[in-house]
């Protein structure tokens, strides 16, 4: 058996810097992981298959084509066999929640299958099996602080992150993101140039520059979110708090994790949340 760990997405600004003639949207984001995780677990099988255990199984079992297969199918055919492999996924990370659970199972899923089945199989290469799944496995598959732009799929490092807390809090509220892209409204965002953050606060200061230009427009759909965040900006110690993604989850940085666990406490409890850290 081979065990590969999902970790979650989370998107520290995201603007929109343009639109593609076919209407897909041009991003400029820094994205970065988080030590919350699916697990993916890899067994040799005489056929394909999954199980999903966790939070939202009993939805994403009903999927008839859920990510995991599509790329275990697609990994198959490039290097000529069978999918012949078990998997178990244990869903930690909120559905439609903005931090790319989905995605990152899926890059999971190709990470793990080259290391099982012991393929050379070059990263550029795999890449581009990840950009045929969906614009956030690319990301996903490489794990790291990165800067994303085009559709998502243009990918270069990022400079390192501070060691900080990290809080993500999600009300429940279900926001597909074509939706949230069609609520924004204003100009498009210009490219900033990146400088390398030394510290915590030197962070903030460019995540503050940039914001995320889809909160508006997600908050006039689930004004919960808005309501998530008004939250966490009061929060003792809070550094800074965004919306992560197309929402609905949004996240804030304090200096160190204990901090980040006390706001969680004293949060609304039908409000999911996770405290920790990046990964």
């Amino acid at each position: 058996m081979h065990v590969e760990a999902a970790p979650a997405k989370v998107n520290l600004w995201l603007n929109v810097v343009g639109r593609r003639a076919d209407g897909y949207h041009l991003l400029d984001s820094l994205v970065a992981f988080s030590d919350l995780a699916d697990t993916l677990e890899i067994r040799a099988a005489d056929d394909l298959r999954l199980t999903i255990e966790g939070l939202g199984a009993e939805t994403l079992s009903a999927e008839p084509d859920n990510l995991v297969l599509k790329a275990a199918r697609g990994l198959a055919d490039a290097v000529g066999r069978k999918p012949q492999v078990a998997f178990r996924l244990v869903k930690r990370i909120p559905m439609a929640a903005g931090l790319g659970g989905g995605s990152a199972d899926a890059a999971a899923a190709l990470r793990g299958l080259v290391r099982f089945w012991r393929l050379g199989l070059p990263q550029a290469d795999l890449l581009t099996l990840a950009t045929r799944l969906g614009a956030d496995v690319p990301m996903c598959l490489l794990g790291k602080p990165s800067i994303a732009r085009g559709i998502g799929e243009e990918l270069e490092a990022a400079p390192a992150l501070p060691r900080c807390g990290v809080l993500l809090v999600n009300p429940g509220a279900v926001l597909p993101t074509p939706a949230v892209f069609a609520a924004r409204r204003g100009p498009f965002s210009p490219v900033q140039p990146i400088e390398a953050w030394q510290d915590l606060p030197a962070l903030v200061e460019a995540l503050a520059a940039r914001g995320n230009d889809l909160t508006d427009g997600a908050i006039s759909l689930q004004p919960v979110v808005g309501e998530v965040l008004a939250t966490l900006r009061r929060s003792p110690g809070v550094r800074y708090a965004a919306m992560s993604g197309s929402g609905a989850t949004c996240f804030a940085l304090f200096d160190d994790v204990a901090g980040a666990r006390s706001a969680a406490a004293s949060l609304p409890p039908q409000w999911w949340r996770h405290a920790g850290g990046f990964a």
